[in-house]
């Protein structure tokens, strides 16, 4: 099932008592349609405030079901901030987490002076010019295969280590927009917003392009790269 959310309301993708999650608002709508109590994964759980354009999860059911009235099920039952775009059938093999490949994530910018009050729960304000020349210098030297320790909130409790494979980190700007663009075969925890900071830090002129490599090589998470707002961030494409 391909979802798509806005993150504004809810306490992240993870259930947790006394909290609105989407994963289980998602578990809720599941057993008003189905009687079931299933658990609902997803391709990777994303953190308070953050928006998914195309999260993938799978559920497994033990009655039949017709796609296309499941779809209109959860549609009509979920709050609107959160929509089932598609659904089907999947090889009893599937897992929605361990069968990813490559994940896209894109984190938006808003860089002027005022932040239009519509974009505020996706846009992170930033009003110092941003040099997105020199954000792209710094990109391509976090590009490739490293250790990404000093780009994670916690390196020292990453299951699978700190090593990650970015394939692509690219700076954009349309107008006031400036968006960072993150694909790579998998993402430590915050790594994409640990990135966007750094970057923002360079793009405002803080921290030189060049330090990236200083940073990287160090393997130790400091204040030298700070965590960006969630409200910016969007898990944007899954690949199986």
């Amino acid at each position: 099932m391909i979802v798509s959310y806005d993150g504004t309301r809810y306490a992240g993708w993870q259930v947790q008592p006394h909290h609105t999650t989407i994963q289980g608002e998602l578990e809720r709508v599941l057993h008003r349609l189905t009687g079931e109590k299933g658990r609902v994964q997803c391709s990777g759980r994303t953190d308070a405030g953050v928006h998914a354009r195309g999260q993938v999860v799978h559920f497994d059911l033990g009655v039949p079901a017709v796609e296309k009235k499941l779809v209109l099920g959860f549609n009509a039952l979920l709050e609107k901030d959160i929509r089932v775009l598609s659904l089907r059938k999947a090889p009893p093999t599937f897992h929605a987490r361990f069968g990813v490949t490559g994940k896209e994530y894109r984190y938006f910018v808003w860089n002027g002076e005022v932040l239009p009050p519509f974009l505020r729960n996706f846009r992170t304000h930033v009003r110092a010019p941003l040099d997105t020349a020199a954000m792209n210098r710094a990109a391509r030297v976090l590009t490739g295969k490293h250790d990404f320790a000093a780009f994670s909130a916690n390196p020292n409790r990453e299951v699978d280590g700190t090593i990650r494979h970015l394939r692509e980190l690219k700076v954009g700007r349309r107008g006031r927009e400036v968006v960072i663009v993150a694909r790579g075969n998998g993402f430590l925890y915050k790594m994409v917003r640990s990135l966007a900071g750094f970057l923002i830090r360079v793009g405002a002129g803080d921290l030189d392009a060049e330090s990236a490599g200083a940073i990287l090589h160090s393997k130790t998470r400091t204040a030298r790269v700070p965590t960006a707002e969630p409200q910016g961030l969007f898990l944007w494409h899954v690949s199986y």
